[in-house]
This record gives C-alpha cells, structure tokens and sequence, in this order.
C-alpha cells in the first residue's frame, strides 16, 4: 500500500530511507550476524554506531568540543526532574527560574519545584496586545527585555517551541544582556531539535526527545557544556548523573541501543539532505506554504502570533467545530494522518517534521481547499 502523509506530533514520520536500511540490517547488521537489538552494548560493533553517530550529531550542529553529547532516557519529561538535580546545586543558591510558554514549559516548571527555589522569569498565560491585535494566552512569547532573571539563578529554562501551542521561540538572548552573565540557558529543544541550527554561544545546555527529527521514542539527547556538569544534588540516581554519563560514554546503564543506532541512520540521512541549514531551507517552505494558505482562508483559524509561529507544529481550527469530526474522517480517507489537534486545545494540528517532504504539505493545502469549498 502507498504510505499515507503522516502529521504526527510525536513519534513522528521517519524518512523512508531510514526504516528501509533499518529493515534491511535488521537481522544481519554489516556482516556482523546479529541485529543491533541482540548486540552488547560494550561489543565494539555497538561501540561503532554510537561513535558515529555522536561524531555526526556533532558536525551537523556544529557543537563545540566543550559540550557533552549524551544520549539518555526517559525522554524530555524524565529531563524536567534530571535537570535540576544536575544543575540547581551548581552555585550554592539552590535557584533557577523558568519562562513559562505554553503546556511543555509548565509543565518543566511544576517538576522543577520539587528540587528548590523556582521562579517564573516571565510567562505568556494572559491574553496580550502586540502591534495594536488581541492574542490569547500561550499563543505570544514573552520579549527577553521582558524576563526578570535572578543573578544567582543556577540557570534559566525555557521550552524552545511548544508542541501543542504552536509557539516556537529561537531568539536567545546573551544572557549578559539580561544582566545575569553567570546564568545559563537550558533549552527543551524536543520538537524541533535539528530542524535548524543552534547558537551554542548563546547556551549551556540543550535536550531533546528524540521522537520528533531525531529518531524514535526511547533515547533522549542531551548536549551539555562541561563546566555545568559535577554538580548533581545527592538525591540524583546515579544514572542521571550527567557526570556519569558523560565518564561512561553513555553508558553508564544499559542504553537505548536500538533507538541509538535508527537516529544515528537518521542523522546520516540528514547528512546527505545537505546537512541542517538545507533541511531548515525545506522547513521554512513547507511551514510557509502552509501558514500562507491558513492566512489567506476565512474557513480556517489559527491563532499564534506570527513572529513565534512554529515551523513545526501548525494547529489551526475550523470556524465550524462541527466539521472537525467530518474534517478528520475526510483526511484519513486521502492518507492525510494525525490530524486532530491536542485534546487540551482542541482543532487540528499539523505537525511538519524534517521527514515530511513539501510533497505532503501540498496534499494536505490541496484537501483542506477542497473541504472548505463543498462547506464553507
């Protein structure tokens, strides 16, 4: 069967390429005569692919050498606990503040408060007016001149681009600028981790659940600069020891192996894309295409501030919720898939990961023009 448009928000598509090679080794991986699920993890055939693919995360990010790449589990919700175990205690005040942005941000913030002294830098949970328009809450992002950033702050958390709200926020600031230069930004990157590049300048850490861009659910990538490790509260497992991890290469505990290997397949493909400023060129002309479309329609709404829209999650709705159920059954009838909006929210959402071609946002254009003329 022909595979359908696949706008999951998470697993999400994977390229074609990838699952084809996958099936391909899955018995036999290089001659070796075992399948990556059946390997040790301290044989050096696995040893291989996780140094391949931490040499290739690293050169398609350009991440300096003084940064840690770690790969993890437990997915981003587990980092919401891990972080401030590792980092909370680095400077003795026992604080971090958090910008609060939409559900994934909260939801950091409120495991976050378990380990210590935690504070809202600012928030975008009330309705705002930008540029003389109305825009509700956690559909805006809060301006850096606006965020209120103790001094003696362990670090400042912010989610990257929110998932459900379709709020996606790159403009990092110099945290001197903000007059907290001893202050580190962490960044929930998960969902649009590698669709574009990253300013390591501007960050001590980043991570993200693989399930999006990088990979399948199961392994979760941390990139943490070296002086920000070594500081884990006592009460940290010492399997979520970033100073653990990074001694053992990863392997401190038995990891995700599998999951390892398809995103190392994933970030070969990647590679041959021509790397991420390519495949960031496609993500703005598929997010474009789609957002040009939702503008110029009375039939469909979507309510993000345009300056923050995200180029990875589109959640829109219909004038006529009425419709959604009708709208949803039509789409999955065209191989237009995973649509429906977060049960939160409501509406629709459009997830357009890296493996989604231009092809597929195209299809979905196409229908969604089709459905407004038979009842619009």
């Amino acid at each position: 069967m022909a595979r359908p448009w696949n706008f999951s928000a998470g697993p999400s598509a994977l390229p074609l390429e990838v699952l084809e090679q996958a099936a391909r080794e899955m018995t036999n991986w290089h001659g070796s005569g075992m399948s990556v699920m059946e390997m040790s993890h301290r044989g050096k055939h696995f040893t291989q692919i996780r140094d391949e693919a931490v040499a290739d995360l690293r050169e398609l990010l350009s991440v300096p050498e003084n940064f840690h790449i770690l790969f993890m589990q437990g997915g981003a919700t587990a980092e919401n606990a891990i972080v401030p175990m590792n980092l909370i205690g680095r400077n003795g005040a026992g604080k971090a503040d958090y910008v609060l942005s939409g559900s994934w941000s909260n939801k950091s913030y409120k495991e976050a408060q378990r380990y210590g002294d935690i504070a809202v830098a600012a928030s975008s949970g009330a309705a705002a007016e930008i540029d003389g328009a109305q825009y509700g809450p956690w559909t805006w992002f809060p301006a850096p001149e606006t965020w209120r950033v103790r001094s003696d702050a362990a670090y400042l958390h912010l989610c990257g681009n929110e998932t459900i709200g379709g709020v996606e926020f790159t403009d990092w600031p110099d945290m001197a600028g903000l007059g907290a230069p001893d202050v580190p930004l962490v960044v929930d990157a998960s969902s649009h981790f590698l669709s574009r590049p990253i300013d390591f300048t501007r960050v001590g850490m980043v991570y993200a659940g693989a399930q999006k861009n990088a990979g399948p659910a199961g392994v979760t990538v941390v990139i943490v600069r070296d002086d920000l490790i070594g500081h884990a509260l006592p009460i940290c497992p010492s399997a979520f020891d970033y100073a653990n991890v990074a001694a053992a290469g990863s392997m401190f505990n038995t990891p995700p192996t599998y999951a390892i290997y398809i995103a190392g397949l994933v970030f070969k493909w990647l590679k041959r894309q021509g790397g991420v400023a390519a495949i960031e060129a496609q993500n703005i002309r598929k997010a474009e295409a789609l957002y040009s479309f939702l503008d110029a329609s009375n039939f469909y709404i979507t309510a993000v501030h345009g300056p923050v829209r995200s180029r990875m999650n589109v959640p829109f709705f219909l004038k006529d919720d009425a419709l959604n159920a009708e709208f949803l059954a039509q789409a999955e009838a065209r191989g237009l898939m995973q649509l429906k909006g977060h049960k939160s929210v409501g509406g629709m959402r459009a997830s357009l990961y890296n493996a989604v071609p231009f092809e597929g946002v195209q299809a979905l254009i196409s229908f969604m023009q089709e459905f407004e003329r038979q009842y619009g």
